[in-house]
């Protein structure tokens, strides 16, 4: 069956490989499949032209991998800084400047790289928030998402393919109407997909009509310059607890981390913001979290915090 005038158009322009002056190497599709079949086959240890043959009769019958893998396998010639991964999720963005500078620098290579990748941003404290090592005060997640949005946006103009980034973000932060509706401002996180970490408690504090805390968690040297003004609640601990640790949050023998409430809202009047925002924009997305973490696989090594950009649970740590 040959390819649709569409399917042609998106080959041309996605995954045929070209030279430095735009000029086609891959003169056709199967030039294509001769290349990526190529490319897997070499990495066997033995009987390479009995599965070059193999992976060029797949790809022929409509076995299709990742784009990444169609775009820059074999083409090392060409394009010798790119990657065969599609998607990817980054370290944990750290609640400091140098931490958000670090992801961001991280990013910037990714996505140079043809890759997408997801982050959770829901690590950095609320705007308004105190910053003792500054003497100042913090202008929240969301502006530093920017600083991602823009960079994002001039990688990718540079390198073809249009950037993918993913940034999730947790229920109970104190900015999370405004994660909500970040997209309600024209032309702000357009290079972003968006999705909230949603959690047990609440579900149960929708389904139940009760009241949910937005907050986030405190510093022991908080605690003792009595720089926390909200009520200290305990929450189950969502972070792992070396990152915890490090950050110098207060996680107990329970599991339980020590946060300052910020506000108390009804559960139903967010979750009504959600599915508003949700029918409008099609965004946020909706990842039950524990849930995710109950059925991960690797529960013994790792705690999800983040997705790739396809929506996939990926691995944070």
């Amino acid at each position: 069956m040959e390819l649709q005038p569409t399917s042609l158009e998106i080959w041309q322009k996605k995954y045929q490989l070209k030279d430095e002056h735009g000029d086609p190497v891959d003169k056709s599709v199967e030039d294509t499949y001769e290349r990526v079949a190529k490319a897997l086959a070499n990495v066997e240890e033995s009987n390479q032209d009995y599965w070059y043959e193999r992976f060029y009769w797949a790809l022929e019958n409509g076995a299709t991998p990742a784009g990444r893998i169609m775009s820059n396998a074999g083409a090392e010639k060409y394009k010798p800084a790119t990657s065969l991964i599609n998607c990817t999720v980054s370290q944990i963005v750290k609640d400091s400047m140098e931490g958000v500078l670090d992801s961001n620098v991280q990013a910037g290579m990714t996505l140079k790289a043809g890759c997408g990748i997801g982050y959770e941003f829901s690590t950095l404290r609320p705007k308004g928030s105190f910053v003792s090592g500054a003497g100042a005060y913090t202008s929240g997640p969301l502006s530093f998402m920017d600083i991602f949005d823009s960079m994002c946006f001039t990688v990718s103009s540079a390198g073809g393919r249009r950037g993918a980034q993913m940034a999730t973000f947790a229920v109970w932060h104190p900015d999370v109407e405004d994660f909500i509706q970040a997209k309600r401002e024209n032309g702000r996180l357009r290079q972003f997909n968006m999705s909230l970490l949603i959690d047990e408690d609440f579900m149960n504090a929708v389904i139940n009509n009760k009241d949910y805390q937005l907050v986030f968690p405190v510093k022991q040297s908080e605690v003792d310059r009595k720089l926390v003004k909200g009520e200290l609640v305990k929450k189950k601990r969502f972070w792992e607890k070396q990152y915890c640790d490090e950050m110098g949050y207060i996680v107990d023998e329970d599991g339980m981390i020590l946060c300052q409430a910020y506000k108390t809202i009804k559960a139903s009047d967010l979750w009504n913001t959600i599915m508003k925002s949700t029918y409008d924009f099609a965004e946020p997305g909706f990842l039950l979290i524990d849930q995710i973490n109950k059925y991960n696989n690797n529960w013994f090594c790792e705690e999800i915090r983040a997705t790739n950009p396809c929506k996939l649970a990926a691995r944070l740590y």
